[in-house]
C-alpha cells in the first residue's frame, strides 16, 4: 500500500469514526429542557449549545426530530409563525439543541415580530456557550432577503453559522448542486459563515448522519476544553 492509499484508508477510518460518534451522541436520551419567551426565561449556561434558525415553516422542528430519531420531541406545525419562543432540548447532558422562532413571516403582527427579534438578539449576544448556529434554508426556495438580513446580523455579532438546506429531496440533483455552489460563492462575503453547505432531508434521512457527526465534533471539543 503506497502513501496515497494509506491516506485514503486513514481518512475513511476518521470519517467512519466521526459518523459513529454522531450516531452514539444522538442515541442519547433527549428531552425538552425549557422554553423562553423573553431574555429572563433563558436557562442557565450548561453544555454547549447548537441553535437552529430559519424562515417560518423551513423545517427546524422536523430536522431536530430527525437528528434525535424522535417524532415528537420538537413540535411541528403547518402554520407559519406558530413557534413564538426559544425552545431548549437537552441531549444526554452533552449538547443543547435550541429551536429558535421562525422569521420572515409577513402576516405576523408587528408587535410579535418586534418581540421575537428582541428575544433572538438577546440570545445571540449573551450566550457564550453557543458553539454554532445552523441557518436552515428551504432547498426549494433558496436564499431570501430575510435570510440575508439574518446573515448580516450574525456577521456583526460574530456568531459562527452554517447553512443547512432542508427538504433537499424535493429538488432535482442538478438544481440542488447549482444552489449549493451559488451559496458557497455568497458565503465568501460573510466572515462568520462556514463555507460547507449541508443538504438534508428529514423525510428521507439524507445528510442526517453527516450533520450528527458535525455536531458531535462540537460536543467533543467542548468536553476537551
Amino acid at each position: 500500500m503506497d502513501d496515497h492509499e494509506a491516506d485514503g484508508v486513514g481518512e475513511g477510518l476518521i470519517e467512519e469514526a466521526a459518523l459513529e460518534a454522531g450516531r452514539v451522541l444522538f442515541a442519547q436520551e433527549s428531552r425538552f429542557l425549557a422554553g423562553a419567551v423573553d431574555a429572563r426565561g433563558l436557562p442557565e449556561y450548561a453544555p454547549p449549545e447548537i441553535a437552529f434558525a430559519g424562515r417560518s415553516n423551513v423545517g427546524k422542528s422536523s430536522l431536530i426530530n430527525a437528528l434525535t430519531g424522535r417524532k415528537m420531541l420538537a413540535r411541528t406545525s403547518n402554520t407559519p409563525g406558530r413557534t413564538r419562543e426559544i425552545n431548549f432540548f437537552d441531549l444526554g447532558g452533552r449538547l443543547i439543541m435550541v429551536d429558535m422562532p421562525g422569521y420572515g413571516f409577513a402576516a405576523a403582527p408587528k408587535t410579535a415580530i418586534k418581540r421575537w427579534n428582541a428575544l433572538i438578539l438577546a440570545y445571540l449576544k449573551g450566550r457564550p456557550v453557543l458553539r454554532r448556529l445552523c441557518l436552515l434554508i428551504d432547498a426549494r426556495h433558496g436564499l431570501k432577503p430575510s435570510d440575508s438580513e439574518i446573515m448580516k446580523m450574525l456577521d456583526t455579532a460574530a456568531v459562527v453559522y452554517q447553512i443547512v438546506l432542508t427538504k433537499a429531496d424535493k429538488v432535482p440533483a442538478a438544481e440542488r448542486q447549482a444552489l449549493v455552489e451559488g451559496l458557497q460563492r455568497d458565503l465568501l462575503k460573510h466572515p462568520a459563515a462556514m463555507q460547507q453547505v449541508l443538504a438534508t432531508s428529514a423525510r428521507t434521512g439524507e445528510g442526517i448522519p453527516e450533520m450528527r457527526a458535525a455536531l458531535a465534533a462540537l460536543a467533543g471539543e467542548a468536553a476537551l476544553g
